[in-house]
């Protein structure tokens, strides 16, 4: 669901027939042995000097094409072809701050260590810790009272942000942080996991049909008993980017000088509008590059912004807070949940998997938002979101989903429960596969939402 230029047609079958193990050279010492056999077997069908020159030529020829052709089948493909078995060895495995790795036997200096490092990497701007914010308008909708708020942060147009809660209730209460989706959709943001009012944007609609169940999954938590904040994220809805307000760009798949701002809000141009800004992804990571930040390290550090807002509302138990999202969702959850400790329960789902997985495999299929230059060489991927350890994490995959391969899904998932079993609580992670596709239908949501009642509310277990 955050296809960044994802070809539909990707089947998870070829994917899972693509895969290595993480023992696998591109010509290690078995395969070696067992092409050379190939080769001395071939050389061996050889004529004898004195035979016909032709027929020798010939036969010698198929031989060593024969050959060549066993060498090269040994080598496992990858969407940069046979470069990728030799990039996916650059980085040591397991990684130089993994918990993995022996010489760690206290879990809070390498969680130290591990952060420190996972912090200068990311490379987030420096923005105030709790920005001013602006109250809108109230109202009720589906059993819920909706504030929509607003702050300015140091850059950009203002955030836009509501928050849900039973009609009432006072509190104080637990409380999620929201973080909506990806999906190749930068035009809405909050939009995407919320319900309002009774008119929704037809393509908001489908959106929750084809991902959610048909439902939008922050009412639904915020019905249980929770303060629900959602906020458009870095570069989406409020926060995208406006034509008006960029310099042209004359040519090629981002070229804007037949792009306009006006009526945002038809069918045709928001297509339009998110066509042309998943692909104005790879100007905007070059960009932020070159001014000294990361993607996931600008959307992290709006991401605590907004959790601090969260927390400093009187009606919300500061002690009982989490965070959830699905895809684009989930990856902010690894590095929301992994980075910060205000998050005392994290739900991440449909983004899961390992560096792996995203060199071989996969990257084709994902968003900028995900990549962070030389942090492969000290954490693998899901050992992010392990930062957070011993604090409560669920994991939801589904075995149908193409944008991750099934057994590197599997490895992560052993990754996470080596942490917290090192950590000495394996009972507060949690991971969970479903049959189907990239999604977080309602018996997903059922079971994230039992777990955000287990860690956060008061008769709950402990946090």
């Amino acid at each position: 669901m955050m296809p960044l230029k994802k070809d539909p047609r990707s089947v998870l079958s070829n994917s899972v027939a693509n895969q290595t193990t993480a023992d696998t050279l591109p010509l290690d010492r078995r395969g070696f042995i067992s092409s050379a056999a190939a080769l001395g077997a071939a050389v061996g069908t050889l004529p004898l000097l004195g035979s016909t020159a032709l027929g020798a030529q010939t036969i010698g020829a198929q031989a060593v094409e024969s050959a060549t052709e066993v060498v090269t089948n040994s080598i496992p493909k990858s969407i940069i072809g046979n470069y990728g078995p030799w990039a996916s060895k650059l980085a040591e495995q397991p990684p130089l701050l993994s918990l993995r790795r022996p010489n760690w036997p206290n879990v809070d200096a390498w969680r130290q260590a591990a952060r420190d490092k996972a912090t200068e990497l990311l490379a987030a701007p420096t923005i105030p810790q709790m920005p001013q914010v602006e109250v809108g308008r109230r109202t009720q909708f589906d059993g819920l009272d909706i504030e929509h708020l607003s702050w300015q942060l140091p850059y950009g147009r203002p955030t836009q942000a509501v928050v849900l809660k039973p009609i009432g209730a006072t509190g104080p209460l637990p409380a999620v942080l929201g973080l909506h989706d990806h999906g190749g959709k930068k035009y809405f943001g909050l939009r995407k996991i919320t319900r309002t009012d009774a008119e929704q944007h037809p393509l908001i609609v489908a959106h929750q049909q084809e991902y959610y169940g048909g439902l939008a999954w922050a009412n639904e938590l915020a019905k249980r008993g929770y303060v629900v904040l959602v906020h458009d994220a870095f570069a989406f809805a409020s926060r995208r980017v406006m034509f008006e307000d960029m310099s042209e760009i004359p040519w090629g798949d981002c070229r804007t000088t037949d792009k306009s701002d006006g009526e945002p809000e038809t069918t045709e141009n928001v297509q339009i509008y998110n066509a042309w800004a998943s692909a104005h992804e790879d100007i905007m990571a070059k960009s932020l590059f070159c001014g000294g930040t990361t993607w996931p390290g600008v959307v992290l550090a709006e991401d605590q912004a907004a959790l601090s807002v969260l927390l400093a509302r009187d009606d919300v138990d500061a002690d009982r807070v989490g965070c959830a999202g699905l895809s684009g969702g989930g990856l902010r959850t690894v590095f929301l949940g992994g980075m910060d400790d205000r998050i005392r329960c994290a739900i991440c789902v449909g983004f899961m998997s390992t560096w792996k997985d995203f060199l071989m495999n996969k990257s084709f299929t994902h968003t900028w938002m995900t990549y962070a230059p030389l942090l492969p060489r000290y954490l693998d991927f899901p050992e992010i979101l392990g930062l957070r350890a011993p604090l409560a994490t669920m994991v939801q995959s589904c075995y149908g989903d193409d944008l991750y391969t099934v057994p590197e899904m599997k490895r992560a998932d052993e990754m996470l429960q080596a942490v917290y079993s090192k950590a000495a609580a394996p009972e507060r992670y949690s991971g969970r596969f479903y049959e189907g596709g990239h999604k977080f239908d309602a018996s997903m949501q059922h079971d994230a939402f039992e777990w955000f009642d287990r860690w956060l509310t008061p008769g709950g277990k402990a946090h």
